[in-house]
């Protein structure tokens, strides 16, 4: 097999682009030559534990409260538009025609309904901010994506010589299942037995070091597939500004050294309760005054008669056979000790069990430091008995709403992270299909989280309106100036919605304009202008011929005489001044 099919040769030279970019020197290296010594790509396969991280994070997945912490996140970012039932929303950085918005949102429609997001994408980031990352294999056919196990994924090979751009990822185990589109076996968890927290399937235990093999870590191992960076879709949870990098960081790694804790402190209160919580009884024996050896003797021999039981035996053969069996002692059972006439005798007492197993505040507090490392409102997530039965509050003032606006943010800077993978991933699929249009004009977000967001907005509306209103009745402050300081609104927003305005009493002004011409007429002015009235007056002389045919009779003269009619010519007269 020829090297060249992995790796691309580099020329040397001062135009082939490898010189560096942050030196003035002409012929100076770029950072994939001095780095490493080479041209050549280099390999990444994450942290040394980073496969047994991910059967970790499994085991920490079976908790309830980080189970639950994962799944209000996931919910969170990916709220459904109630009109598309849509994860995704369309935002328009210009204002595109009708047909241009309606083909984009038809093609988003489709898109999703290929990728099946409308129940996928719930799992899809779950998977995300569990693991930290998520890997499909994209069908260049059917352009569908199959999910890939992240323990799968053994090594990643990067171009250094261009930016650390991705070109090829290695993966294992590939076994294409088409009904619920997954490239790869997925491993299971052993919740129970000895080793307990592992996956199956030989995940732990492997050695992702290429160093410590003896074959070249370029080597394409057995039952592993090299497939190209375009044909892979990556989710990913890092900026690139961490140590991990092409790999993300998982959510529950900040949380890792507070769910041990919190797994060891409820071993220690179980097992305090198991050893602890049984009452005990006390026997005390009356021996009299027997020696010591003897009074040993008889204590023994009490007890052995109150711990065993004698019944017959079923084996016999015939004969009067008592066996003996262990007798736990047992509340419905009485026991008799003969006591003399001055009272003497045994007596059995009864110890009370743990009296503080009711006190549970230091569970509590590293159950609430666990939720608190994953950003979740305690109004979300109850961490008390009395939580659940705490009423809805609309989080207005206090604590509460700055948690719930605290998380509301930090679900946006989720979404944000993976959110550039999908609108990529749809301009390029609307590309394939060819659409030709202008890919800049829009962008593909998720949708913004639940949130009391509106609740908020609705208060601030309440309090500024009357203001407003009473500052509005005053002749001398501006509309204008009065909607920018008292409603809040920006320039753009007043000139929408005078546009909005317009359009919808474009009828009534219409009317108006009629009105005001009617009444401006009747005083002989019109309102098409003054040069307008004077070129109509001049249209209604008549001039030439009658309508009947006829000539009209000419005017009188001052001196009697006519100037002409009878269709005659006009006589001449001598006139003497």
């Amino acid at each position: 097999m020829s090297w060249k099919k992995y790796f691309t040769p580099v020329a040397t030279g001062s135009e082939s682009g490898m010189n560096s970019p942050f030196s003035g020197i002409a012929n100076s290296p770029g950072p994939a030559r001095t780095n490493y010594s080479s041209y050549l790509p280099d390999v990444y396969v994450g942290a040394p534990n980073r496969v047994d991280r991910y059967s970790q994070y499994e085991t920490m997945d079976q908790d309830s409260e980080v189970n639950a912490a994962l799944d209000i996140l996931a919910e969170f970012c990916t709220q459904k538009d109630d009109d598309t039932d849509l994860p995704f929303r369309l935002k328009f950085r210009r204002q595109g025609t009708n047909s241009e918005v309606s083909l984009i949102h038809q093609y988003l429609l489709q898109w999703c309904k290929l990728q099946n997001f409308d129940r996928r994408i719930f799992r899809i980031l779950r998977n995300v901010f569990k693991y930290g990352d998520a890997f499909f294999i994209k069908d260049p056919e059917t352009k569908k994506w199959f999910y890939v196990d992240p323990s799968k994924v053994t090594k990643i090979i990067v171009n250094e010589s261009e930016g650390k751009n991705p070109e090829q990822y290695f993966i294992k185990d590939i076994n294409l299942n088409f009904e619920s589109l997954v490239a790869t076996k997925l491993n299971i968890t052993n919740t129970t037995g000895a080793g307990a927290g592992y996956t199956s399937g030989g995940m732990v235990g492997s050695n992702p070091d290429p160093s410590a093999t003896t074959s070249s870590r370029f080597q394409q191992g057995d039952s592993e597939y090299a497939i190209d960076a375009e044909n892979i879709i990556h989710l990913s949870m890092s900026e690139g500004l961490d140590n991990n990098y092409p790999f993300g960081n998982s959510l529950l790694e900040t949380i890792f050294k507070v769910y041990k804790q919190k797994e060891l402190l409820e071993d220690a209160i179980i097992i305090y309760r198991v050893q602890r919580a049984p009452e005990r009884r006390v026997f005390y024996v009356d021996v009299g005054n027997m020696p010591s050896h003897l009074a040993m003797q008889f204590v023994e021999r009490v007890k052995t008669e109150i711990h065993q039981r004698r019944i017959p035996s079923a084996t016999g053969g015939g004969k009067n056979v008592i066996d003996s069996s262990y007798n736990p002692l047992s509340i419905n059972e009485d026991y008799f000790f003969p006591q003399t006439a001055e009272g003497r005798g045994s007596k059995v007492e009864t110890l009370p069990g743990g009296t503080n197993l009711g006190e549970i505040d230091d569970l509590k507090y590293f159950t609430n430091k666990l939720v608190r490392g994953l950003r979740i409102p305690s109004s979300y997530l109850p961490t008390a008995a009395d939580d659940g039965q705490s009423q809805f509050n609309d989080g207005r003032v206090g604590t509460a709403y700055i948690q719930e606006l605290r998380f509301n943010t930090y679900c946006e800077r989720l979404q944000s992270l993976v959110g550039h993978v999908f609108d990529s991933e749809f301009k390029q699929y609307l590309n394939e299909q060819g659409i030709n249009l202008d890919l800049a004009m829009f962008e593909v977000k998720f949708e913004p989280p639940q949130n009391f967001a509106a609740y908020r907005q609705s208060e601030l509306d309440n309090a500024r309106v009357p203001t407003y209103s009473q500052m509005s009745a005053i002749p001398y402050i501006s509309n204008r100036f009065a909607m920018k300081r008292f409603l809040g609104m920006t320039d753009q927003e007043i000139a929408e919605n005078e546009r909005l305005w317009r359009e919808e009493n474009e009828e009534d002004l219409t009317v108006q304009q009629d009105d005001a011409d009617a009444s401006m007429r009747g005083v002989g002015v019109t309102g098409s202008g003054l040069d307008a009235d004077i070129a109509a007056g001049t249209e209604e002389v008549p001039t030439g011929d009658s309508e009947e045919g006829g000539e009209q009779a000419p005017p009188d003269t001052t001196t009697g005489d006519t100037l002409g009619g009878g269709g005659g010519e006009t006589a001449a007269t001598d006139q003497t001044i």
